[in-house]
């Protein structure tokens, strides 16, 4: 009688193959994501929204400079681990209609190479306002402060306008979506995502008309992002394939076979 013991290199955590760590670092980036999204809409919720005006916004700066930062680092921010997440779901759906796949992928790095360029977001996040408010804040100058606010004024315009970042990552959202029945991520994530993508276009488009009414693209977004994740994370967890019938006899590279004598 004979005993054959198979192992492999991916069978070792600390030696996972490359594929599997790349889905980690996709479903890692999506949760931050999540956190991301999801801290700064709790500051707003539980305190006042930046004003949309100059003088508002300088001086909304100088008396909530932390809750402002934190709002300003984390929704500019969230484009990085966004970014990743389009990477690494690009090379997780590439079974699917790679022509697809691809234009969902290039939407989505295009996107938030663009939000990470702005380095702004809407409502009135903008680092160059906590510039002006400092400046604000120590001038008594009425005419130095008249000009720190027509700045203010220009950049929030700027800032909470049409922004195609937006549109391009809602329009990525949706085209990844399509593949994701036939990619193996389920019909709920691939239904969700649709709409999700379908709402934020329009979203997005209609932002400066729609007003609270944005909110809800703005709770399908990490929930998207959020089951994006765990998907990866299964994918990251799920064992190797086992080696059976005719395969077993003979080890493939990278395998040990140990016979024990009779």
């Amino acid at each position: 009688m004979t005993l054959t013991v198979l192992g492999t290199a991916q069978d070792h955590p600390a030696t996972a193959s490359p594929e599997k760590r790349l889905y980690l670092i996709g479903a890692v980036s999506a949760w931050t994501f999540v956190v991301l999204v999801l801290a700064p809409v709790a500051l707003v919720v539980a305190g006042p929204v930046p004003p949309a005006d100059g003088a508002g916004i300088l001086a909304f700066v100088a008396q909530h400079r932390f809750v402002y930062l934190v709002e300003l680092t984390c929704f500019v921010g969230l484009a990085a681990p966004a970014l990743v997440v389009f990477v690494v779901l690009t090379f997780a759906l590439r079974g699917a209609d790679r022509g697809i796949v691809a234009l969902g992928g290039t939407l989505g790095v295009v996107s938030e190479t663009i939000a990470l360029a702005l380095g702004s977001s809407p409502q009135s996040l903008h680092g160059g306002l906590v510039v002006l408010s400092d400046a604000w804040s120590t001038t008594v100058d009425p005419e130095r402060r008249q000009a720190l606010v027509a700045a203010a004024e220009a950049l929030v315009a700027a800032t909470n306008a049409v922004s195609w970042a937006g549109i391009l990552t809602a329009a990525a959202i949706g085209v990844l979506s399509l593949q994701m029945r036939s990619g193996g991520f389920g019909a709920v994530t691939a239904y969700l995502g649709c709409f999700t993508g379908a709402i934020g276009v329009v979203s997005e488009t209609f932002r400066p008309m729609i007003g609270a009414a944005y909110m809800l693209y703005g709770l399908l977004l990490p929930l998207w992002f959020g089951l994006v994740g765990w998907h990866l994370w299964r994918l990251a967890r799920r064992p190797s394939a086992a080696v059976t019938g005719s395969d077993a006899a003979t080890p493939r590279p990278g395998t040990s076979s140990v016979r024990p004598r009779r």
